[in-house]
């Protein structure tokens, strides 16, 4: 288990902008700030992290009991991956009951900018716990892919409660309604596949194919791999 407490941060205006669907429109500068600086200050942004063996093969997160996943967006993100991080991450909850709060006093301008200032926060905060995974995995050889959550492609929602079973999201106050939805609201799960840099498939006996792998820029990436 590996708790994460994120460092202050100043939240991204220009993500919060494009989160409340601001970018292209008239809007007031001066309500981006107040929504941002109220923001960074009563949001709560730690997470959790749980690292597993996986076989590609099989689909299947060396858990107890182990998490076979479903479908082939998740199959063919995690191609070449002999482990894998479940993340989960959160900003609490006080910002979602101001957000609430202010919606219900009828400032609904400032409350939809909180909303997007909150998710730009969440995303932050996943963002700087992939950093702090990656400098802890690149020292035993590892390179990430990108995280990939529930919903994305045809990996079903469904499977969120295994996510956060595996991610261990509860230690971080984070939960899961009937409906599928994260308590609190700003919160995400997501899985990181790893990948050994020598290019080497989990069974270690033979090469990895990259020319099969969908991450082209990958710096480990070999023209010559077999």
């Amino acid at each position: 288990m590996a708790i994460f407490n994120a460092p202050f941060f100043e939240i991204d205006k220009e993500e919060t902008k494009r989160y409340a669907g601001l970018r292209k429109s008239e809007f007031d500068e001066k309500l981006i700030d107040e929504a941002c600086d109220l923001a960074r200050l009563i949001i709560h942004p730690t997470g959790n992290w749980e690292l597993y063996d996986y076989d590609a093969r099989t689909q299947t997160v060396a858990s107890t009991p182990p998490f076979i996943l479903e479908g082939e967006s998740i199959k063919k993100h995690l191609m070449g991956c002999s482990k894998v991080v479940m993340l989960s991450a959160t900003v609490g909850q006080e910002i979602e009951d101001k957000i609430t709060s202010l919606f219900k006093e009828g400032k609904y301008a400032l409350s939809l900018i909180l909303d997007a200032a909150a998710t730009a926060a969440v995303e932050q905060n996943a963002d700087l716990m992939e950093k702090a995974i990656f400098e802890k995995v690149s020292r035993q050889g590892y390179k990430m892919k990108w995280r990939f959550s529930p919903g994305y492609g045809d990996w079903p929602i469904e499977q969120q409660p295994e996510m956060m079973r595996t991610a261990k999201a509860d230690v971080i106050n984070v939960h899961l309604t009937e409906s599928m939805m994260l308590e609190p609201r700003k919160s995400i799960t997501a899985i990181i596949g790893l990948y050994l840099i020598e290019g080497t498939c989990p069974d270690e006996t033979k090469k990895h194919n990259c020319e099969a792998c969908d991450k082209t820029n990958c710096l480990a990436r070999q023209n010559t791999c077999m």
